[in-house]
């Protein structure tokens, strides 16, 4: 995997994948864009997400929806590592249970996500979930 990075101005760079994607960053406390510290907590996000519902998918379940609310902590004093992340998923579908939901969310942090297999070696990362059922 590469990707590269290019100053813009200021403390503004744009990061592009290889896959031709860009995304902007922003080093001063996310004044014109996220800064690189909140992309790392979108991505073990995403990351997560995707595991989750593609889990569920695959066992022909009825999702319709997957939300993650993230909140995080970090250390006062550089270098201001995230010390604690919480990943709270909202999953939305009809007769999922929590058996269910709990075993994707189980299997996306314990053998899945890269992304947050890869933190949890420098942070304490916990997950929580809620089912909204629909009609």
């Amino acid at each position: 995997m590469q990707a590269r990075v290019k100053w813009v101005e200021g403390l503004t760079f744009l990061g592009e994948s290889a896959s031709g994607h860009q995304v902007l960053m922003d080093g001063n406390a996310g004044d014109k864009a996220p800064s690189p510290m909140e992309m790392v907590l979108m991505s073990v996000g995403g990351c997560s997400a995707i595991d989750v519902v593609s889990i569920l998918q695959k066992g022909r379940n009825d999702v319709r929806d997957c939300e993650v609310k993230l909140t995080s902590e970090r250390r006062e004093e550089a270098p201001r590592l995230f010390t604690h992340i919480n990943l709270h998923f909202i999953v939305t579908g009809k007769g999922l249970t929590e058996k269910i939901v709990e075993r994707a969310v189980n299997l996306s942090a314990e053998k899945y996500c890269s992304v947050s297999l890869m933190l949890k070696q420098a942070a304490s990362i916990t997950h929580s979930f809620e089912i909204c059922e629909v009609a």
